[in-house]
């Protein structure tokens, strides 16, 4: 088996379908053809059942699919390596990072890491926490941030920061009048979360498990700021990360409740695979990161 042929292989089990492949590859549809008939042949395994209406993956082409995008993600770290044994520290690094981080924390370690590595080519993915995991176990990513938790045990998390989570309202909401608020005020009350997969809709959900809440309604929107619109404009409560209301609060917008006896925390962590511990790129970040907030709690 080479590159190319893995390559091809793991192109066609994602689109599923032969003139994309192609297409995407930059090669003819009958080199994509005679790759994947190469592959089968090696394997001694149909990798794919074809009709003229669809194209499926069978189960060891699952089991290559998996081996494959591991294989590539080595060969392709080797060919960096061997580029980058001096050291200077340029090609690509690619980060996902769930919501709050990618869009309120991690910009001001990008602009550090532009500063001190002009020829770091960095690209940022942003999802939810369980798209970022996904994102980090399959290699589309060579890093990633996230601030909920994981159970994947093949990969390697460390937290990096701890972050408070505030409940949050208009400024016109009634709760937003009192000098103190408590866990029975948030009964029956109409709250705006996060989507499942995210770790700030997942933290609201063990708020209302431990504290015992009835919720009265609940709208799920995949956005901090259109959570954040949706509070302004006078729609409920919400749980949000102190740097995500941050600027709101300062300009009158939104309203921090203030709760007897009660605060919310969490721990941000970055996780990435084993493979990917030895990559000077990810090295680079990860001590970025550490020398951006040293004095956050670290922890395996």
């Amino acid at each position: 088996m080479y590159y190319d042929a893995l390559k091809t292989f793991v192109t066609l089990a994602e689109v599923k379908n032969f003139t994309k492949t192609a297409e995407i590859l930059r090669m003819s549809q009958p080199s994509v053809s005679l790759h994947i008939k190469n592959l089968e042949k090696e394997l001694q395994t149909k990798l794919f059942i074809r009709s003229p209406k669809f194209l499926k993956i069978t189960p060891t082409g699952e089991i290559l699919y998996d081996r494959a995008k591991q294989m590539i993600t080595i060969y392709e770290q080797t060919i960096q390596d061997i580029l980058e044994h001096h050291n200077s520290i340029k090609g690509e690094l690619k980060i996902g990072a769930s919501f709050t981080i990618g869009e309120y924390i991690l910009p001001a370690l990008l602009l550090d890491l532009q500063r001190d590595y002009p020829e770091l080519e960095l690209q940022v993915v942003i999802g939810n926490t369980e798209e970022i995991v996904q994102s980090v176990r399959m290699y589309e990513v060579d890093i990633g941030l996230i601030e909920g938790q994981t159970n994947e045990k093949e990969l390697s998390v460390h937290a990096f920061m701890e972050d408070e989570l505030y409940i949050v309202s208009s400024p016109n909401h009634m709760l937003a009048q009192r000098a103190e608020v408590t866990i029975a005020d948030l009964q029956n009350q109409a709250w705006v979360t996060r989507e499942v997969g995210s770790g700030t809709g997942e933290y609201l959900n063990h708020v209302f498990r431990t504290n015992g809440l009835k919720v009265q309604s609940l709208l799920t929107i995949s956005s901090n700021q259109g959570i954040k619109e949706t509070l302004i404009n006078g729609m409920g409560l919400s749980l949000l990360s102190r740097s995500v209301i941050e600027r709101d609060v300062q300009h009158q917008n939104l309203s921090i409740l203030k709760m007897q006896n009660h605060t919310f925390k969490r721990t941000l962590s970055y996780v990435y695979s084993p493979i990917m511990a030895d990559k000077k790129n990810v090295k680079t970040f990860i001590s970025a990161l550490n020398k951006k907030w040293p004095n956050d709690i670290k922890s395996s």
